[in-house]
């Protein structure tokens, strides 16, 4: 490719920064796309829902590649005094607004998908591992394992990944759209709340104070995924599939990609304590696994295989995750 130029939503958050940063390191020309926290010059502001505005930056920026980072890829607490065991609140949220969660992950995905079509634009649309149901004994998934959402949340990134796929299937132009499904993620923040995985670092925090008591999650498994690997991927995914010299129709179209790092939550709580020096007696671990009068089922573990991406050549190395906290933490040890 002559010139380089990607387009992320989504680039203030905690995953859009480091995709962003990623392309620059690569020398791409990169402009974000957000909203609330778009400056209009790095970063335009722009509401996916309005068709005309998704429009006008696709042919004010003329990317080869848009990056749809927009929405998180897992449920964040910010309610410590109700949380017990692992909280589920974007997926309670999704719930409760079920037409706000599905303008967002799915009809404005699937705009999005036909305008990028339309402009010979790849779309690399970010999903999560709540597309799959998560019972014992059925991971890893493969990117070709059937998904069974146990929540509305998943459902509606599932029909995100269907709403883009379809999209571009029916302009006749299928390997222009590749989705790619990431676990819970960590990161470079700039607070805490961005991530389910940084947030826990508060709870440590709090389990300090005078009388302090906290539920946590010790029975679902997670794998905790550092932000600037993703960039990575996404960054490589890019250059794979628009290589002059590749027939994207013969190239996957759903991707996964994973750390190997398996924790409860309550397991990180250790882990972070552990680097802090902090006593986390007041985190008690809870066991119980789900509800099942509960309308939201947490998933036991959805981990994802990257076989997919391997296959294609495709980096599937990750940073260590005790490594990276001590050193973001600064508490380096032998």
């Amino acid at each position: 490719m002559a010139e380089k130029t990607a387009l992320v939503t989504g680039a203030t958050g905690l995953l859009g920064r480091q995709v962003v940063r990623a392309f620059e390191r690569g020398d791409w020309n990169v402009k974000g796309a957000g909203y609330s926290r778009a400056d209009g010059t790095s970063v335009l502001k722009v509401d996916l829902a309005k068709a005309a505005e998704v429009e006008a930056a696709l042919d004010k920026v003329k990317p080869q590649v848009v990056v749809h980072c927009k929405s998180p890829p897992e449920p964040i607490v910010e309610d410590w005094s109700h949380w017990h065991g692992a909280a589920n609140r974007f997926p309670d949220k999704c719930d409760k607004d079920p037409e706000g969660t599905r303008a967002l992950n799915v009809e404005a995905t699937g705009k999005l998908a036909s305008l990028c079509a339309a402009r010979d634009i790849l779309l690399i649309y970010i999903s999560t591992d709540y597309v799959f149901p998560g019972r014992p004994g059925d991971a890893p998934y493969q990117a070709d394992a059937e998904p069974q959402p146990t929540n509305m949340y998943g459902q509606t990134k599932l029909d995100g990944e269907r709403a883009a796929l379809e999209t571009f299937r029916c302009a006749g132009k299928p390997g222009l759209g590749v989705v790619l499904r990431v676990p819970v993620l960590y990161g470079d923040a700039e607070v805490p709340s961005e991530s389910a995985v940084n947030t826990l670092m508060d709870t440590v925090w709090k389990a300090q104070e005078p009388g302090a008591k906290i539920s946590m999650d010790h029975w679902a498994l997670r794998y905790p995924t550092n932000t600037e690997d993703v960039g990575r991927v996404c960054h490589d995914v890019s250059v794979k599939y628009l290589g002059s010299d590749v027939d994207r129709s013969a190239l996957p179209q759903i991707l996964q990609f994973s750390s190997e790092d398996k924790y409860t939550k309550y397991e990180l709580c250790q882990v972070f304590g552990e680097i802090m020096g902090l006593n986390i007696a007041a985190i008690e671990p809870n066991t119980e696994g789900n509800d099942p009068k509960t309308t939201v089922q947490r998933p036991y573990d959805c981990h994802l295989s990257t076989r997919a991406l391997k296959d294609v050549g495709i980096d599937v190395a990750t940073q260590d995750f005790v490594g990276w906290w001590r050193w973001q933490v600064k508490a380096l040890r032998k």
